[in-house]
């Protein structure tokens, strides 16, 4: 049976070009659930995470970034109904030409050639209405995944795995999370899309880094924040440290910082998307007769 899962709902009210700021912020604070509405940014965490030194954190952050913290509205939202709301909204989703996103149980035509993964996303991170999930795809769709050993770490939906497999991938993939509702709802959507050979686990980014990187990959896929990329990158270098490493959730007003970073671990820049407030990267190790990306 399915362990139950009560929210907390955060409504802050903000001038529109504060709330992907306020979003990549939030993200920071651990929160991966939103809905953007206009000047509303709607946030949702489990309500065994929120507390009233929760509520202080974030709008305390809040404050440092934009002088004054913004109108909050905070809402109980039990199991038997957040979820319906969630999903009320969302409707299929082009990425580009070759790959569509559909929520399941809603049709969509899909064009020629174009991939198709079905998605029932109940809240977990990634049903492609986010800037980061789509730079994720985009990426993906356009490199060669044929016989590359995939990683990919805060799966979500497991759309990136799913979308992996779909573009020609025919080797094993590790999908982790550290969250057990995106775990049944990544489990859901790999069978869903009878993607095989995509092994979703319940292993944390962080504390379990060195039984994620005890196999060989070829390709890592961290679709995370800021804060988690800082904290896990120099591992990776250090225990990966000729993997690839495909990296989304960082704001573009972060850029430099992600330079510096880069630098540091002796990593370049391959390839760059930006979208709105955000950017994906694909880093790779500094050869010896290649400079560090500046």
């Amino acid at each position: 049976m399915a362990a139950s899962h009560d929210y907390i709902e955060l409504t802050f009210t903000l001038s529109p070009e504060l709330v992907e700021p306020c979003l990549g912020l939030l993200s920071g604070e651990g929160i991966e659930y939103f809905q953007e509405d206009g000047n509303r940014l709607r946030a949702y965490l489990p309500d065994t995470a929120w507390s009233e030194q929760k509520k202080r954190d974030i709008m305390e952050t809040l404050a440092t970034a934009f002088g004054s913290a913004p109108p909050l509205d905070v809402r109980h939202m039990a199991d038997r109904n957040w979820n319906a709301e969630w999903e009320a909204h969302l409707e299929p989703i082009e990425i580009s030409d070759r790959i569509l996103i559909v929520q399941k149980n809603k049709n969509r035509s899909p064009k020629p050639g174009q991939i198709v993964i079905t998605i029932n996303p109940k809240m977990s991170f990634g049903t492609g209405y986010h800037a980061t999930t789509r730079l994720m795809l985009r990426q993906i769709e356009d490199m060669d995944l044929e016989n590359k050993r995939i990683l990919d770490i805060g799966t979500g939906t497991g759309v990136l795995a799913i979308a992996c497999r779909k573009s020609g991938n025919n080797r094993p993939i590790l999908a982790v999370d550290n969250n057990d509702w995106a775990l049944e709802n990544a489990r859901e959507n790999v069978r869903e899309n009878n993607a095989e050979q995509i092994s979703v686990e319940m292993l944390d980014a962080e504390e379990d880094l060195d039984i994620i990187l005890a196999e060989r990959y070829d390709l890592i896929l961290a679709n995370i924040n800021r804060n988690v990329i800082e904290r896990i990158l120099p591992a990776i270098k250090q225990k990966a440290p000729h993997c690839p490493v495909l990296i989304s959730g960082i704001m573009t007003y972060d850029e430099p910082w992600l330079h510096r970073l880069l630098n540091r671990l002796e990593y370049s820049i391959a390839r760059t998307l930006y979208e709105d407030e955000w950017l994906s990267c694909l880093v790779e190790r500094v050869s010896t007769n290649h400079s560090k990306t500046s």
